[in-house]
C-alpha cells in the first residue's frame, strides 16, 4: 500500500530526480548566459554553478540513499536539506516582506560594491545609464562606467558618443517588487519540497525492508 516501504523508497527516488533536472537547469542556464555573453561576471556565473552542482551532489546522495536504504547517507541527507529548508525559508520570507525602502537601500549596495564590468552589463541589458545619473557624467556616490564609451556594452541609449538614456533605477524599479514577490513564492515553494524530503528520508529510514533479514532491526 502507498505509504509503506516502497512507495515511500519510490517518492524519495522520484524526489531527487526533480532535483537533479533542476540541478542541471541551473547549470545550462548559466552556461549559456555565459556563451551568449548576456551575463560574463565569474562571480554571477560561479555561483550559479556552484549551487546547480552542490544541488546536484545532495539529490544524488539522496537517491543512492533511498535506492540502497543507507541509514548514514539518509541521515546526511536530512540534516542537509533541513539546513538548506531553514536558510531557503528565512530568505524567501524576508522577499516577500521586503518594503521599497529597502529595496532601494539593497539595490544601491549591490551598485556600489558591483565591479565596472558588472555596472556595464545591467546598463547594456537594461538600455540605461547609471543608477540614478542618467547623464553620462560621474557620479561620486553612485559611480558607473562611461556610456558613450563602453565599446561593446554601450547600451541602445547612447549613439556614439550621444546619449539619451534614463537611469538604471527607473528602468528597474517597476519591476522590483515583481522580482522579490516571485523570488520569494518560488523559493517558499522549493523549501517547501525540502521539508518534504526531510519528512520522506525520516519516514524511510524507520521502515523496516520487507526483503531484508527478518532478524535485523531495519
Amino acid at each position: 500500500m502507498c505509504g509503506g516501504f516502497t512507495c515511500t523508497k519510490n517518492a524519495l527516488g522520484a524526489l531527487n530526480v526533480v532535483y537533479i533536472l533542476i540541478a542541471f537547469a541551473m547549470i545550462a542556464a548559466a552556461s549559456y548566459s555565459k556563451g551568449v555573453s548576456y551575463v560574463t561576471s565569474v562571480t554571477v556565473i560561479g555561483a550559479v554553478i556552484f549551487s546547480g552542482v552542490f544541488l546536484f551532489f545532495i539529490a544524488v546522495v539522496g537517491l543512492i540513499g533511498a535506492m540502497k536504504h543507507h541509514q548514514v547517507l539518509l541521515f546526511f541527507y536530512m540534516l542537509v536539506l533541513l539546513i538548506l529548508f531553514v536558510i531557503q525559508f528565512a530568505v524567501s520570507v524576508a522577499c516577500l516582506s521586503m518594503s521599497r525602502t529597502n529595496q532601494k537601500s539593497l539595490v544601491e549596495t549591490s551598485w556600489t560594491s558591483s565591479s565596472n564590468q558588472t555596472r556595464s552589463e545591467i546598463q547594456r541589458n537594461f538600455d540605461c545609464c547609471g543608477l540614478y545619473n542618467s547623464s553620462d557624467a560621474t557620479d561620486s556616490t553612485f559611480p558607473h562606467p562611461s556610456c558613450s564609451a563602453a565599446g561593446s556594452y554601450q547600451p541602445a541609449c547612447c549613439k556614439g558618443t550621444q546619449c539619451d538614456c534614463e537611469s538604471c533605477f527607473s528602468k528597474i524599479e517597476d519591476n522590483l517588487q515583481v522580482a522579490f514577490n516571485v523570488s520569494g513564492a518560488i523559493g517558499l515553494f522549493f523549501s517547501f519540497t525540502e521539508i518534504l524530503g526531510v519528512w520522506l528520508a525520516f519516514r524511510y529510514r524507520n521502515l523496516k525492508n520487507p526483503r531484508a533479514n527478518p532478524s535485523a532491526f531495519l
